[in-house]
Order: structure tokens, then C-alpha cells, then sequence
């Protein structure tokens, strides 16, 4: 039953109305051929698919969680991507690539979860001279962030804002409703409910301490 209620949650639907964020950071670089991505903690793959389709380059998606990286394979299939887009189930700090292996490193998102700070300074070796990397950040902190940038090593092409309402009107308002949806479909179901419920909070979260968010353009120097 849970696996029937993340189904039709489809949260990567909601999702996706961020993939026009994800072009607009994308066009902020200059134009690539064949070049070799690496989305770091890429989980189901939104953007990993956004990527490729933007790229016409070759992409691995990363990340520790087996069952959405099994997601994102079945969306590689179903969009034929198979020969350009490969999964990884692999933390970064394992250290499994080599130096200099990739033009592009994108992140959205995964650099909260070890640190702004620790995330430029170990992904710094991947990229080759002058590649790029493009992170999806919290915005608090912003002016250290910004200070971070080039004492690390890169040239910060450019940023914007994903501000509260954005965040409000493309993701948290549309899930809230669906998951009020579900809960009228599943309410005789508990353990659906407690699914539900945990969605819930995460838009409950918002709600008390709404924030925006940052993508950062870099380019190693």
C-alpha cells in the first residue's frame, strides 16, 4: 500500500515545475559539446533528465539510495536515454572518481546536507580546469556563501533567487492539495494515512518558517 500511495502522491510531478529553474541556471553557462555531468545526490532524477535533454552530454546521477535511483533507471529507459544517463549508487566521498573526470557538477540540493563550505572543497578535484559547478542552496548564509566562493577556487558566474512564493506556489501549495486529495481517497486506510501524514509535515515546516532558496553559477579557477 505505500508503495501504491508514493505512486500516486507523484511528487515528482511537483517536482518538475522546477526544471524550468534548472534550465535557467543551465543557460547561464556557456555551450558545452558532449559534455561529462555528474548530479550529485540526484535521487529520483529530475533534474538528471533535465540534464541530459539540456546537455546532449553524457550524465551519471549519485546518489546512497537504491530505490530511487531504481526510479530514475526505469525514467532513463522510458525516455531512451539509456546510452547517455547512468545511475550510481556511490557516496562522493568514496572517492571512486578520478581527478579532473567531469565538465559540469550539478547539485541541487545535496550541498545542505555536508555543508556549503565542505562541498566546495571537495568537489573542486572532479572538475576539469575551468569546469563548472552549479549548486541549489538554502539561502541562509548568503553574503559567507558568497565570500566561500572564490577562496575555494571558483569564479561565480552568476545566481538568483527561488524565492518563498515560488517555492509556495510551484511545490508546497500543489502537494498540500493532493495530499488532501489522498487523505479523502485513504481515509478508512491507516497505514496510507501515516504516509500522507509525514508529507504533511514537510509542507507544515514551510508553513511556520518559509524560506527561499539559491542557485550559484561557478566556474574553476
Amino acid at each position: 500500500m505505500t508503495t501504491n500511495i508514493n505512486s500516486e502522491l507523484q511528487k515528482d510531478r511537483f517536482r518538475e515545475r522546477f526544471t524550468k529553474y534548472t534550465r535557467k541556471a543551465f543557460q547561464m553557462l556557456p555551450e558545452l559539446d558532449n559534455p561529462k555531468i555528474l548530479d550529485i545526490g540526484c535521487g529520483t532524477g529530475v533534474p538528471t533528465i533535465e540534464l541530459a535533454r539540456l546537455s546532449n552530454g553524457q550524465v551519471i546521477g549519485l546518489d546512497i539510495n537504491q530505490p530511487l535511483l531504481d526510479a530514475l533507471t526505469s525514467k532513463i529507459e522510458d525516455a531512451d536515454l539509456s546510452d547517455r544517463v547512468k545511475t550510481m549508487n556511490r557516496s562522493l566521498f568514496e572517492r571512486d572518481f578520478p581527478d579532473e573526470s567531469f565538465d559540469i557538477l550539478w547539485a541541487e540540493g545535496s550541498i545542505a546536507v555536508i555543508g556549503f563550505e565542505r562541498g566546495l572543497k571537495a568537489w573542486r578535484r572532479l572538475l576539469k580546469p575551468r569546469g563548472f559547478l552549479v549548486v541549489h542552496d538554502e539561502i541562509g548564509n548568503l553574503q559567507k556563501k558568497l565570500k566561500q566562493i572564490p577562496r575555494f577556487g571558483y569564479e561565480l558566474l552568476g545566481q538568483f533567487t527561488v524565492t518563498e512564493e515560488m517555492w509556495w506556489r510551484d511545490y508546497c501549495e500543489p502537494l498540500e492539495k493532493r495530499i488532501l486529495e489522498l487523505r479523502k481517497k485513504y481515509i478508512d486506510n491507516p497505514e496510507a494515512l501515516v504516509v500522507l501524514e509525514k508529507e504533511q509535515q514537510e509542507v507544515d515546516m514551510f508553513k511556520r518558517d518559509p524560506t527561499g532558496s539559491v542557485f550559484f553559477v561557478m566556474r574553476k579557477i
